[in-house]
Order: C-alpha cells, then structure tokens, then sequence
C-alpha cells in the first residue's frame, strides 16, 4: 500500500525536475527519495518515470496519476487543519487581512456590531495587497482576508463571493490622454503608466505594466497620488477616486476596451487552520449579508 510521504515524494520530484532537487527541498538523502519513489511504483505496480537519461522523464501513466496524487494530498492537509481546529479553544483574537484599497468606512461599519457582542475577543485588522492578504490566509496568520479574486480554486482555503468592484483609467486632467476623446491601447503604452505592485513585485492580473515607462507602488492611494500629481496614467478603484473625479482633480480616461471601467470580483478567503467559532462566524454571515443587502462592492453599469 502506498502512503501519504510517497506521493509527497512523487509530487515534489515532478515540480522540481529531478530526484536530487527533490532531497534537497524535502531535506533528505537523494537516495531515499528515489526509494520512495520505487515503493511507491511497486505498491501501485505502475513505472512513473522513465530514468533512461539523466533527468527522470514522467511516463504516460505518471501524468495521469499526477494531479490525482495532488487532490489526495490536498485533501489529507484539509483533514489535518480541521482536526487542529477542532482541538484550539474558543476564539480569543480575529485577525483579518483586507486589501488596502476596499478598506473603507461601509467595511468598518460591518465589524462594528462585532465590537459589542464578542468585547473580549481582539480585532487585528491588516491592510496589505491582495499577494500577501492570502498568503496571511494560506499561513494562518489571518482568519479571513478580503481580496480582489483571480478566479483560481483556493484548494488550501474557503472562499465566498461578495460582489464587483470597479476599476478605471484615470489621469490628470492635464495629461496628453486626456485630451484624446477615445484612447486606444496603443496610446495607453505611449505614456507612463503607474503600477499596483506588491512587496514580492507581483502584479494584478487585470492592471499590469503595459507601458516602456513604469512606475510601481504598493498601494493604490499612492498611485491616485502619483496620478495627481501628473506623473502618468493608472488603474485604480472608481471607490478611490469617486471625488476626485467629481472635483475635476482627476479624470477616467475614455478606454475603447474598457469604456465603462473593467469589473473584479471581490471575495473573502477563510482559513481552514483555524477554528470556526461564534466570532469568526458571526464576520462571514455580516459580510454575506452586506453582499445581498448593500452596494458598496457592487458597481454595475
């Protein structure tokens, strides 16, 4: 029978490229992976790779049990998080981690019930980028996280949708964009663009670096300052520059491919590292409800 370490063993030497990668992340002697790895081929009496060149080559039938060996895993790593949940005691602090720029007072005012009903339990709350809100998650160094959703299965985490946030291209009003009445991609990548960027230089799948000329910053409010400040042209959340916009400080470009802004889904991760108590609960049904019943997330056109 083949065990949970084999097809750890079995994983890690497909993701690394070869048996002595492998010993070195799983900080084990080269020999004893490739044990592994042939108890592993006979307790299933399949070849998983082919070893005639220097470099293990995946058969056919390896390829095939691949991303099985991986959904089994995932699953054994959810069976031991919920088991160490259920043995913490009751929740005594509530981390939560929210991408800096759906920080708002609507957010605030969800946890604000919270304050009066658990007055024991301590609030952390974190503003990062949408990067290190899930990595915080995925560690279990947060109990929930509000990010902009890639659309990715979290295999590692719960998720649950709560609405659209709109995003627009914004410049000064007295860039070279903004005299132009439609503004094609191509006019876009003619001038400095201003980028979200985090910490570990990762970049939002929908307002990436386009132009030659590139700024970066962490946050979104420093990029409608650099705006502002006529530095270049940015991607931004219409929920940041709404009275900037109503001021004249700062304009939404006219984008033939985006002429209404571009929609992202907005979502809360949850850790599966922790337990589910009354206090954690009682966040996702507040965020739940203030999904159905409230706007704040939810620009339509």
């Amino acid at each position: 029978m083949y065990s949970f370490e084999q097809l750890k063993v079995f994983i890690t030497v497909c993701e690394t490229g070869s048996f002595s990668a492998a010993a070195r992340k799983l900080k084990r002697a080269q020999s004893g992976v490739s044990q592994a790895i042939s108890n592993l081929e006979i307790a299933i009496n399949q070849e998983l790779f082919n070893r005639d060149k220097n470099t293990p080559v995946l058969t056919d039938n390896g390829k095939a049990l691949l991303p099985i060996a991986k959904s089994i895993l995932h699953q054994q790593k959810y069976f031991d998080q919920k088991i160490e949940s259920l043995s913490k005691e009751y929740e005594h602090e509530i981390v939560i981690a929210v991408d800096e720029s759906v920080m708002s007072a609507d957010f605030l005012n969800i946890l604000t019930p919270l304050a009066d009903k658990y007055p024991i339990t301590h609030f952390d709350i974190i503003t990062t980028s949408t990067f290190d809100v899930e990595q915080l998650v995925r560690s279990g160094k947060a109990q929930a996280g509000i990010v902009y959703a890639d659309g990715e299965l979290k295999v590692d985490m719960d998720f649950f949708l709560l609405g659209q946030a709109r995003f627009l291209t914004v410049s000064s009003p007295n860039h070279e964009l903004a005299k132009l009445t439609k503004v094609q991609d191509a006019d876009l990548k003619r001038y400095r663009q201003c980028v979200h960027r985090s910490a570990e230089q990762k970049e939002l799948w929908f307002s990436y670096g386009i132009s030659s000329m590139l700024w970066y910053a962490n946050t979104h409010q420093t990029l409608v300052e650099l705006v502002h400040q006529g530095i270049g042209w940015a991607n931004v959340p219409e929920l940041l520059v709404k009275e900037l916009i109503s001021q004249g400080k700062i304009i939404a470009l006219p984008v033939t491919h985006e002429y209404n802004g571009w929609l992202t889904p907005v979502g809360c991760l949850v850790s599966r590292s922790h337990q589910s108590g009354p206090v954690l609960a009682s966040l996702i049904d507040a965020l739940q409800l203030h999904h159905f019943s409230h706007d704040s997330w939810k620009v339509r056109s």
